[in-house]
């Protein structure tokens, strides 16, 4: 009878243990561009500006990346800027078949880096 509550606690612990490793998603959708976080908008854009980059990695599993990065967005997706709006603002991506969607700048990636819990628990993080 012991050494079935034994088996039993050291079957919990594993499970836990085995739980807390394993690999996260992303909660929200994001490129970054140029050293900047742009978070995905549900609008789509008809009309587009000049190619400004691409995805130039691509993961859906959570961690820090370098380069032109998306967790949404395979590599050598296209951005875009928008026609009357800075970069500073937002951007467009190319989804395909001339359908872009906007992302909108929510600040550097590399200072949100260090305060990803926030950002992927969908709390807005302001880094200016």
């Amino acid at each position: 009878m012991k050494l079935n509550h034994l088996l039993l606690i050291a079957l919990l612990f594993l499970m836990t243990l085995f739980a807390g490793c394993s690999s996260k998603s992303w909660v929200s959708s994001f490129v970054v561009w140029d050293g900047y976080i742009y978070q995905i908008s549900d609008e789509y854009l008809d009309k587009v500006g000049e190619e400004i980059g691409e995805v130039t990695k691509y993961s859906d599993k959570e961690g820090t990346y370098s380069g032109n990065f998306s967790n949404e967005y395979k590599k050598g997706t296209k951005y875009f800027s928008i026609e009357g709006i800075n970069t500073e603002e937002a951007i467009a991506i190319e989804e395909g078949d001339s359908k872009y969607r906007k992302a909108t700048r929510d600040g550097k990636y590399d200072e949100l880096t260090n305060l990803q819990v926030g950002l992927f628990e969908g709390k807005h993080i302001d880094s200016k």
